[in-house]
């Protein structure tokens, strides 16, 4: 293949340290700020917003239970925001009676420190935590003393612990954990790459800590830790694509003697999620059963022969597996909803759980030796509540849920289909308040199609602002992600990323067909993956949409693989450097898609200059081709906010300047009044 040119006209605006860059994205934000601050009604609506943005959140416990003095006791770790907080905080629930153990808002004065993680020891007694500033996901792990509400010694503060896995030892003499790279050990470019896994003992050195996994690995290779109960089986889980994840078993009990057994490393592309008991491993894999099945393993006998078939594969995805007791709770996936059946450990069906409705659960938390579960669960009118499930009877009760001024029976959730072009049905539910009059509507349509994450039912604040003026929430469940396993996953990346793009544009085109919407009304966003969906739909289809928002997105596919950390996403999207991906990639590429003299869409672009994940350098470049090319009087804005990155950890004073800003945009181009 000979070489081939792209025209680049805006690479100067990678380099984001330069006085160039920085001025001209100190234009760009004064630009945003005299239309979008200009808008009447702004100041009523920032008020709406901060009351919906202010609604709590609570997380999944994780239980702890020991036994003093023939009482046993338990602890329930879990993460709280309550309504008026910044960030969540790490709260403790013992005896009923709850506390604060980490509080993130006294760390930074504008709220931008975050509990990014957080891994109780076995008896409760200790919690190690990360936690990041302004929004870089950069961790610093800690521990904390719980009785005492101390934290320990400099030997236990671990910088580069960026999505950190920790593994406790069952007598609290230390743990096992993931480390990134210092800065002196590889290059510059690399620092966020060369994952690894080490041991520390409480009071060590870490820079004294031992690796145990991970040496002469690729440097894209990211491994986690899990840890049997009684600490006798250690797993470290390789993600090495969305699409492939192996496991390796080492046995602590040979001490010195102990070498690393591949438990399941296949020779082509197969996911394998391994939980360690003390008596059994849970296997969870797609490999010749894209909708996944799980299998019982003896960790003394792990050679494939011996494993036993206990959940077979059915036509909905098996997403999560829980032991709790003698009770498996699986987690699947139906049209874009969970269930949760409970099952015997042979396998024998014991019944779905009742669920608050349709909605989205996450995996059930529980203990080796436990009687009950605890999940959580939302929607699109529900905020996050939690319940608690008894394993023998799987009857469940309300553990804890969020004030909100919400009244979920105000609204109707529908699920409908369209068809994409090459025939495949593609589910989309549309939320409205039940009182919205009757014809086309200002409607909202979002998804993000990739890396096998399924859109479910969530709970978003300040989509109310949106539903109370009678417009319409659309999520569309497009190809690339995981509602129906790994089939569907496949069918949305690499070579058959089109797909993705069609199927989005496919739901648009119903959504103006039935009447819901119509072009003057009709709005697009996504972030990150989604961004990059967005950021195709407009390129793809300019006349299709009315205003276009992409969040922290990629559009630059030609250059993507050499920021940040992205060349983890080579298996999802290929890579540039590769002649027949290079022709995959340029096809659809959004800021290599953009056309002079071409009526664009509104378009507000949403980057952050701490984002450790997407460089803002993709949103910058393509703000400036969109100006530069467009032919309509619609705006071309990019918003660049400081101390804040990908979005994790995010204030909720931040949260609403953003969403304000971006439903001032969609507001203003909607015709919708503030």
């Amino acid at each position: 293949m000979g070489v081939r040119e792209v025209a680049d006209p805006y690479r100067w605006l990678e380099d984001g340290a330069s006085e160039k860059v920085q001025a001209w994205s100190t234009e760009q934000n004064a630009r945003v700020r005299a239309l979008l601050d200009a808008e009447p009604g702004r100041a009523g609506l920032r008020g709406e917003l901060e009351r919906l943005l202010s609604i709590g959140w609570v997380d999944l416990p994780v239980p702890v239970t020991t036994e003093q003095n023939g009482q046993r006791r338990t602890r329930y770790f879990f993460e709280r925001r309550g309504q008026g907080d910044e960030q969540p905080a790490l709260c403790l629930r013992d005896d009923e009676s709850e506390r604060v153990l980490v509080d993130p808002a006294g760390l930074a004065s504008d709220g931008a420190a975050a509990l990014d993680w957080w891994f109780p020891s076995a008896d409760g007694r200790y919690v190690a935590y990360g936690v990041s500033l302004g929004g870089n996901e950069q961790s610093t792990l800690y521990v904390l003393d719980v009785d005492q509400g101390e934290l320990l010694g400099e030997s236990e503060q671990i910088t580069r612990a960026y999505f950190a896995s920790v593994a406790w030892l069952p007598d609290n003499s230390g743990f096992y954990y993931t480390r990134y790279p210092a800065e002196d050990q590889v290059p510059e470019s690399e620092t966020l790459y060369h994952r690894k896994i080490y041991e520390h003992r409480l009071g060590r050195d870490p820079n004294q800590d031992p690796m145990v996994f991970g040496e002469g690995r690729a440097m894209t290779d990211m491994p986690s830790v899990e840890i049997s109960p009684a600490g006798r089986w250690l797993v470290a889980a390789v993600h090495t694509g969305w699409s492939r994840r192996e496991a390796h078993l080492l046995d602590r009990q040979q001490g010195a003697d102990a070498q690393w057994l591949p438990l399941a490393v296949p020779d082509h592309e197969a996911v394998y999620t391994v939980t360690p008991h003390d008596d059994w491993l849970l296997v969870r894999t797609n490999d010749g059963a894209p909708n996944y099945r799980l299998f019982l393993v003896d960790p003394e006998k792990p050679e494939r022969q011996h494993w036993q078939l206990i959940i077979p594969e059915s036509d909905e995805a098996l997403v999560e597996v829980t032991r709790v007791g003698d009770v498996l709770f699986a987690c699947y996936v139906r049209d874009a909803k969970s269930v949760i059946r409970r099952l015997s450990l042979t396998g024998t069906d014991l019944g779905e759980l009742d669920l608050p409705g349709a909605g989205t659960v996450s995996h059930v938390s529980g203990e080796q030796h436990g009687s009950e579960g605890l999940f959580t669960f939302t929607s699109f009118v529900t905020p996050s509540q939690v319940h608690r499930v008894a394993t023998d009877t799987g009857e469940t009760t309300l553990w804890a849920e969020v004030t909100s001024p919400i009244n979920p029976e105000a609204y109707e959730t529908k699920q409908r289909w369209a068809t994409s072009a090459d025939g495949t049905r593609i589910p989309y539910f549309m939320v409205r308040n039940k009182q919205a009059p009757a014809g086309p509507a200002p409607t909202l349509l979002t998804g993000y199609g990739g890396f096998n994450k399924a859109m479910m039912p969530s709970f978003a604040g300040e989509s109310f602002a949106l539903l109370e003026r009678g417009g319409v929430l659309v999520t569309a469940n497009i190809r690339g992600g995981g509602e129906y396993g790994e089939r569907w996953h496949r069918a949305g990346m690499l070579e058959s990323k089109q797909n993705v793009f069609d199927d989005f544009i496919a739901v648009a085109e119903q959504l103006i067909a039935d009447g819901t919407t119509d072009r003057q009304q009709l709005a697009i966003t996504g972030g990150s993956n989604g961004g990059l969906l967005v950021g195709a739909a407009i390129t793809q289809r300019p006349e299709l949409f009315r205003a276009a928002v992409s969040a922290v997105p990629l559009l630059d596919m030609l250059r993507y693989d050499r920021f940040l950390l992205a060349k983890l996403w080579v298996p999802e999207y290929g890579s540039p450097d590769n002649p027949e991906h290079f022709e995959w990639l340029l096809a659809y590429s959004p800021y290599h898609q953009v056309e002079p003299k071409t009526a664009y869409p509104a378009t507000l672009l949403l980057t952050a200059d701490g984002d450790s994940r997407v460089d803002p350098m993709h949103a910058r470049k393509m703000a400036a081709r969109l100006q530069a090319a467009t032919s309509s009087d619609r705006p071309i804005l990019v918003r660049i906010e400081t101390r804040a990155g990908h979005g994790a950890g995010k204030p909720v004073t931040k949260r609403v300047d953003e969403r304000l800003d971006m439903m001032s945009f969609l507001f203003r181009e909607l015709s919708v009044p503030c």
